[in-house]
């Protein structure tokens, strides 16, 4: 940590050598989510409710994917624009360092400017959260909690997906956006809006539903059996990076370098 802590001192002096244009990148960034949310904001205006789920409930929802995507953008970067040191030949200095090359990677780009866009989705979460009907608990704030880590563990391991495909493909392929962008605009809303084969993909393969629509139920008390098993779901989050990380690793043993 002490190294991951080295590289984003450095990372964030080489972005601050632009003061003017990191300003305006967060402003931008702040105000990028906030042109979606005004958009629920005035659908919700004139539809009321979307199949029992009223605007706050679903700004509650919004504000933690749209949290959990900013942090894992920021800190899972590297991985996005991974292809870059494939194609160009740097990815071989990453594996003759006494490092793992997670960690390296991880701490070879971070977007400190997508502060903009975490801060705009932590005041939609505060306003939702001020405004729904909710005794909370401290189980359930842990609850919440875990919703945004486990959605930060849910996009990166998305992110990393789309890395190790570099190591076949060599640039990465804009098909996988559709789980990170999209992803992130379907998992705004609660699954239960969606077709059933879709609320079923995007909780048994890529578990979206375990950070914005199970645990919601339970904060709402909208449980049906067990409330202890909902307020856990999160944790299928939290183990989705596990099997990304194991792929990663065979796509690493499997790189054949660039031959320069």
């Amino acid at each position: 940590m002490r190294l991951f802590g080295k590289y984003l001192l450095i990372l964030f002096k080489s972005q601050m050598q632009y003061r003017t244009s990191f300003w305006l990148l967060t402003f931008g960034q702040f105000f990028i989510p906030f042109s979606v949310f005004a958009g629920l904001y005035f659908m919700f205006e004139r539809f009321g409710q979307i199949k029992g789920w009223d605007f706050f409930e679903v700004a509650l929802c919004f504000g933690v994917i749209h949290m959990a995507f900013a942090i894992s953008e920021c800190m899972a970067r590297g991985f996005d624009m991974f292809s870059s040191l494939v194609a160009n030949g740097d990815f071989d200095r990453l594996l003759v360092r006494p490092r793992s090359t997670v960690l390296q990677v991880l701490g070879s780009k971070f977007e400190f400017t997508r502060f903009g866009r975490l801060l705009q989705s932590a005041l939609v979460l505060a306003w939702a959260i001020s405004q729904i009907h909710v005794e909370w608990t401290f189980l359930k704030a842990l609850t919440l909690l875990f919703m945004i880590v486990s959605g930060v563990f849910i996009f990166t391991g998305i992110f990393i997906l789309m890395a190790t495909m570099c190591f076949w493909t060599i640039q990465g392929l804009e098909v996988a956006n559709i789980f990170t962008d999209g992803g992130r605009e379907m998992a705004q809303y609660p699954l239960n809006i969606y077709q059933k084969w879709v609320a079923r993909f995007f909780t048994y393969v890529i578990p979206f539903g375990c950070v914005n629509y199970l645990p919601l139920l339970y904060l709402l008390g909208r449980t049906e059996g067990s409330s202890a098993l909902y307020a856990l779901t999160p944790l299928a989050g939290c183990i989705f990076i596990l099997p990304c990380l194991l792929i990663w690793r065979f796509g690493v043993r499997h790189y054949r370098s660039t031959g320069s």
